[in-house]
C-alpha cells in the first residue's frame, strides 16, 4: 500500500513539473510578443503576407504556364526566285563606284525581294581574265548581271546578245563603250556619277520586273 502511494506521488510530481515548464514557456512567449513594438509586428505580418502571395502566384503560374501562347518566331525576309549578281575587279565593293553599285542593289532588293550577290575578278585585271568569272554568273542562277570596272564591263557587254533573256546593268557610258549598231533592249547603262546608287536601284528593279 505504501509502495502504491509513493508511485502516485511521483507521477503527480512529474506532471506538475511538465505543467510548470509549459506554463513558463507560454509566459516567455507572451512576454516576448509584448516586448515587440508595433512596427516589428507590422514587419513580420508584411513578410508573412508577401510569402503567401509568392506561393499562390507560383502555384498559378506553374498550373497555367503550359496554356500560354508560344512566342512567334522572328520573320525572315522572303526572297523571290530572282538573283542579281555583280561582277567587280579584285578590290570587290570597296572602291567608291563599286560601293555605290552594291548599295543600289541592296535598295532594289528591299523593294523587289531579289537576292543580291557579287563576285570579284582575281588575278590579271583584263577582259580575257574577267570572262571566266562572268561565265560563272551567266551559267548560274543570275537573272540580272551587273558589272563595274573597265574589263568587267567589256566582258559583260560582249555577252549581252548571247544571253538575251538576261538583264544587264553596266556602269559607264554607252557612247564610250565602242558599241556599234542598235542598242540591246536587255542592257541598261548607268553613268558613274553622283546618281549611281539611285540609277542602279532603278535599273535593277526594271530588269527584275522585265524578267517576271
Amino acid at each position: 500500500m505504501v509502495k502504491q502511494v509513493r508511485q502516485v506521488t511521483r507521477t503527480r510530481s512529474v506532471r506538475a513539473e511538465e505543467t510548470g515548464r509549459l506554463t513558463a514557456v507560454g509566459r516567455a512567449t507572451v512576454v516576448g510578443l509584448r516586448s515587440l513594438s508595433g512596427r516589428s509586428l507590422a514587419m513580420i505580418g508584411t513578410a508573412v503576407a508577401l510569402a503567401l502571395v509568392m506561393i499562390v502566384t507560383g502555384f498559378f503560374l506553374h498550373r497555367h504556364g503550359s496554356s500560354r501562347p508560344p512566342i512567334p518566331a522572328t520573320r525572315a525576309r522572303h526572297y523571290t526566285e530572282s538573283d542579281a549578281c555583280l561582277l567587280t575587279d579584285r578590290h570587290g565593293i570597296n572602291p567608291k563606284a563599286a560601293a555605290a553599285v552594291w548599295q543600289g542593289m541592296q535598295d532594289a532588293s528591299l523593294a523587289t525581294h531579289t537576292r543580291v550577290s557579287y563576285s570579284s575578278v582575281t588575278g590579271e585585271q583584263s577582259t580575257a581574265n574577267a570572262r571566266p568569272f562572268l561565265n560563272a554568273l551567266l551559267q548560274g542562277s543570275c537573272e540580272v548581271v551587273l558589272a563595274v570596272g573597265g574589263p568587267e564591263v567589256k566582258a559583260a557587254q560582249e555577252a549581252t546578245r548571247r544571253y538575251a533573256k538576261l538583264g544587264f546593268v553596266l556602269v559607264g557610258s554607252e557612247n564610250g563603250s565602242g558599241s556599234k549598231g542598235k542598242a540591246d533592249t536587255n542592257v541598261a547603262w548607268v553613268p558613274a556619277d553622283d546618281g549611281l546608287r539611285a540609277g542602279v536601284a532603278a535599273a535593277v528593279r526594271q530588269a527584275v520586273e522585265a524578267q517576271g
